[in-house]
């Protein structure tokens, strides 16, 4: 989904300069909050997600968590609930949740970086496209929980169809 990028030979210390590089290659819009914060909206087949980088230095950790654009009602919570135990059995990296201010899922994933990982440009490319590939594939279940009146179990097994055979 994102584009590879021709990264300066120095590498920085603070890997959001690294993302703030990957983010402005795509051109996606950003807003760089702060030396340890950045916010991107990047366009999806279903809708534009928001990305949210946080980087801490004392733990050497980069955050990013991706917000769907949707929000749960409180009645489909428990519902949500149920389909964010489904859906995170099938992960390997990252987990799904609700931010339960405003009722809205998002994938989320920590990345400890100490070693050098954190001026490692492949780290933070394989960051950003697994977040948006878990968010692309898992975005109808959500909206058949949301909006289908489908079940938890429903909703995953009608957005992960596997396809048999060639066309």
């Amino acid at each position: 989904m994102t584009h590879s990028v021709a990264y300066s030979e120095e590498a920085p210390a603070n890997p959001l300069d690294l993302v703030e590089q990957l983010v402005a290659a795509n051109d996606w819009p950003f807003d760089r909050r702060s030396d340890d914060e950045l916010a991107v909206e990047v366009p999806g087949h279903w809708c534009n997600y928001n990305l949210y980088f946080a980087w801490r230095e004392d733990f050497a950790a980069l955050h990013l968590s991706c917000a769907l654009d949707m929000k749960v009602a409180t009645a489909k919570r428990m519902s949500i609930h149920e389909l964010l135990a489904i859906i995170n059995e099938k992960l390997w990296l990252g987990h799904f949740g609700l931010w339960a201010e405003d009722g809205v899922p998002m994938f989320r994933h920590s990345l400890l970086m100490r070693g050098g990982t954190a001026t490692d440009p492949e780290v933070i490319e394989d960051l950003v496209d697994i977040a948006l590939t878990e968010c692309e594939r898992f975005y109808p279940a959500f909206q058949f929980v949301i909006w289908g009146g489908k079940s938890a179990q429903e909703a995953v097994a009608a957005s992960l169809l596997d396809t048999v055979g060639e066309a």
